[in-house]
């Protein structure tokens, strides 16, 4: 904020709602999608399927991303230290980053792994392919569902609920897979498989690592248009000009605004930035705003757009 001593300071601020808690649905889905992780491994190796353990590296990548997301969910919301004055809201983006490049690195390993075993095909049994991917299908389906409704409001609810929402589908085409299997005895299906089960966590991730770094950068929120945003404050009654107008995520489901504004002296006051903050709020989803009354804009040292 500007130290300039013709620029009256003043703040408008609103408090977030607390986000909604998925820890029952953390722990039932970290449970589930463990204990098939182990089946899966156990069966893959049974049935020299890579399929299988392609798949239960990508589920094992699941749950350590559902680990991640459900502490940072807790992490979020500490309190405010001295040291820390927004608590560890940030947590949130760097347990999405992390699970963006974690599942990214494994897709390395599945492929390299598949590309091998086109040169040397191994036997499958493609009847005990078909049965673990069916609890497959059920597993993640389950999962994605309980994630389902804050899928709109967290990017980390909502990564969980696209892997698991993958993973059914993934574990769908595992079952196509055993069935051609069985009735052709080709055995470069299962890498070929394994190669499309790494495609698909490329397709489903690389949104969410966008997303992630775009958030860590501090980057403007892909929902909240910038520009609608300075219209909007361009156009409230008695505001001449606008300028040093930053908005920047606090967390993954929380976002901060701060600006300058220049309004002649006495027409502005508490009851005009409540209803400010409250209108950023409604239609932005901007929960702390952070406003500077001005009465003479071109004294202020960050008159200048995009001056930091």
């Amino acid at each position: 904020m500007s130290s300039d001593e013709d620029c009256e300071q003043t703040h408008g601020h609103t408090h977030a709602h607390v986000p909604r808690s998925f820890g029952r649905a953390f722990a039932l889905g970290v449970a589930l999608n463990f204990g098939f992780v182990v089946v899966e491994v156990i069966f893959g190796i049974f049935a020299h399927s890579l399929a299988l353990i392609a798949d239960a590296g990508h589920n094992m990548g699941d749950v350590l991303g559902l680990v991640l997301t459900w502490v940072a969910s807790a992490l979020v919301k500490t309190r405010a230290t001295d040291r820390r004055t927004y608590g560890l809201r940030s947590s949130s983006i760097l347990a999405a980053l992390f699970n963006a490049i974690f599942l990214l690195v494994s897709v390395g390993a599945i492929a390299w792994e598949a590309i091998r075993r086109f040169g040397v095909p191994i036997e499958v049994a493609g009847k005990t392919v078909m049965c673990v991917s069916l609890i497959g299908i059920a597993i993640n389906t389950a999962t994605a569902l309980m994630f389902m409704s804050g899928r709109k409001a967290d990017l980390n609810i909502r990564s969980a609920f696209l892997h698991m929402a993958a993973d059914a589908a993934v574990s769908a085409g595992v079952v196509l897979a055993g069935v051609a299997i069985v009735l052709t005895g080709l055995r470069w299906i299962d890498p070929v498989v394994s190669l499309i089960i790494a495609g698909v966590i490329v397709w489903g991730t690389w949104g969410l690592l966008r997303d992630s770094v775009n958030l860590a950068l501090q980057a403007v929120p892909a929902e909240i248009n910038l520009g609608d945003v300075r219209k909007y404050l361009a156009g409230l009654p008695h505001v001449t000009t606008v300028h040093d107008l930053h908005v920047w995520p606090m967390s993954t489901t929380e976002t901060a605004l701060t600006v300058h504004l220049e309004v002649p002296t006495g027409l502005s006051g508490d009851a005009f930035l409540r209803e400010v903050c409250e209108h950023l709020h409604q239609q932005f989803g901007i929960e702390h705003s952070t406003i500077q009354i001005e009465q003479n804009a071109e004294r202020c040292s960050l008159a200048p757009e995009r001056s930091v």
